[in-house]
C-alpha cells in the first residue's frame, strides 16, 4: 500500500508541477523560458518531491513495530552448553608419536548431562570409529542417559605441573575420553586408548575394579544410579552391536567405563 501511495503521490506532484510551469510561461509574458531551462526547473522540483517521498517511506519503516526474536533456551538442542570447543591440533598437544596422532579425528557430540540439560563436547578417537561413536551418543541422547563431560585429555583443564592428566584428573572429573597415549593400568604395554580404539564413559559411576584397586578412588558401582552402565543399558547394547567389547563383561577384572574396538591397520 505504501509503495502505491508513493507512486500515485509522485504522479500528482508531476502533474501539478506541469501546471506551475504553464503558469510561469503565462506570468512572464514575452519572456519565454527556453526548453532547456523549463526541464531544468522541472527536474529540480521533481528531485525535491522524490527526496520528500523517500523521507516519508523511511519514516514509515521506522514506525513499523519491531519483532523480538527469542533466544533458544540455554541447554537445549538449539543452544547446548559448550563443555569443549578446541581445534584438533590443540586436542593433540599431549605427547604421542606422529604415526599415532595422524590417525585421530576430533568429533563434536551432543549429550544429556546430569543437570538435565543438553551439552556439547569433543572426543578424540581413531577417525574410522567416529561414526560408531556418533551412533552411540545418538542412542544415549534419545534415552537421556546422562554423561558428565566429554573433553579431550589434552585440554588445559587437565594440565598440571607440566603434564596432562596427572593423577588421573580426567577420571576424577568424571570425564568421558578416548585417545590417550599411555600404557594399560598396572602394566607396560600400550593401552587401546593409545591407538584411539577405546573410550571410557562416566568413570565415577563406572569404575575400574581389580581386587582391592578401585579407580577412580572411592567410586562405587551401583547399577541403579543415573549414568551407570549395565548389560541391558541401551548404550552398552549399541556398542556390542557395533562390534565393541565392554570391560564390564571381563572376568579377571571389571572396567565398567571401558569400551574398545581393535582395528587392523
Amino acid at each position: 500500500m505504501s509503495v502505491l501511495r508513493k507512486i500515485n503521490g509522485q504522479k500528482a506532484v508531476r502533474d501539478h508541477f506541469e501546471d506551475i510551469l504553464e503558469m510561469v510561461d503565462i506570468g512572464l509574458g514575452s519572456f519565454e523560458l527556453n526548453l532547456l531551462n523549463k526541464y531544468l526547473v522541472f527536474f529540480l522540483l521533481y528531485l525535491i518531491a522524490l527526496l520528500s517521498g523517500c523521507a516519508t517511506w523511511i519514516s514509515d519503516v521506522e514506525r513499523a513495530p519491531s519483532i523480538k526474536l527469542e533466544q533458544p533456551v540455554s541447554g537445549s538442542l538449539q543452544n547446548p552448553i559448550v563443555d569443549s570447543s578446541i581445534e584438533l591440533s590443540e586436542a593433540l598437544k599431549k605427547y604421542a608419536p606422529p604415526e599415532f596422532k595422524e590417525k585421530q579425528g576430533l568429533v563434536e557430540l551432543l549429550y544429556y548431562s546430569f543437570d538435565g540439560k543438553i551439552h556439547k563436547g569433543q572426543l578424540v578417537i581413531d577417525r574410522r570409529l567416529i561414526e560408531d561413536i556418533r551412533e552411540v551418543f545418538r542412542v544415549a541422547l534419545e534415552n537421556k542417559f546422562p554423561i558428565a563431560l566429554v573433553i579431550p585429555i589434552s585440554s588445559d583443564r587437565f594440565f598440571k605441573d607440566g603434564e596432562w592428566n596427572r593423577d588421573n584428573q580426567s577420571m576424577l572429573a568424571n570425564n568421558t575420553s578416548a585417545f590417550n597415549y599411555r600404557t594399560v593400568t598396572g602394566g607396560k604395554s600400550l593401552s587401546k586408548h593409545a591407538y584411539g580404539w577405546a573410550i571410557d564413559i562416566n568413570p565415577v559411576q563406572n569404575p575400574y575394579i581389580k581386587g582391592n584397586i578401585v579407580l577412580p578412588p572411592d567410586a562405587v558401582y551401583a547399577v541403579n544410579k543415573p549414568g551407570t552402565l549395565r548389560r541391558n543399558s541401551p548404550v552398552v547394547i549399541k556398542f556390542i552391536r557395533l562390534g565393541w567389547t565392554w570391560g564390564g563383561n571381563w572376568k579377571s577384572l571389571k572396567d565398567y567405563q571401558h569400551f574398545e574396538k581393535v582395528l587392523l591397520d
